[in-house]
């Protein structure tokens, strides 16, 4: 599977689902979560809360005697393009861009990129 372009989403930012069904619809689309991770190689990010699946597990003993397995409900990882990070201001879905500012580090000058919310112009 092709690589989805830059990855603009780091784990810990706040994002927001976009596409899917709707809310009313038993769908996610609109609702809001923190990425747990990212998975550059496919493309995919892992949302807390979005997309939750059952699986079931089989049934066993432990050596104390607890039981585990069962069914589990857990996130399922949803592809980089149906996701938008949440501006931090306006609480509004919103485009990623780079900043680009001298910063003196070690008495030598360096250029770091700073991600930049397209919306407010607020630093991510």
């Amino acid at each position: 599977m092709a690589r989805a372009g830059k990855i603009r989403i780091k784990k810990g930012d706040t994002v927001q689902l976009i596409t899917g069904a709707s809310q009313k619809n038993g769908g996610d689309r609109g609702k809001t979560g923190k990425v747990i991770a990212v998975y550059p190689e496919t493309g995919r990010v892992l949302v807390e809360g979005i997309n939750r699946i059952k699986r079931h597990t089989k049934v066993s003993s432990t050596a104390r005697g607890t039981r585990t397995g069962g069914i589990i409900t857990q996130e399922a990882a949803v592809h980089i393009s149906n996701v938008m990070l949440v501006d931090p201001e306006t609480k509004k879905p919103t485009r990623v861009g780079v900043r680009t500012e001298k910063v003196d580090r070690d008495g030598r000058e360096k250029t770091a990129r700073i991600r930049v919310a397209r919306r407010s112009g607020k630093d991510l």
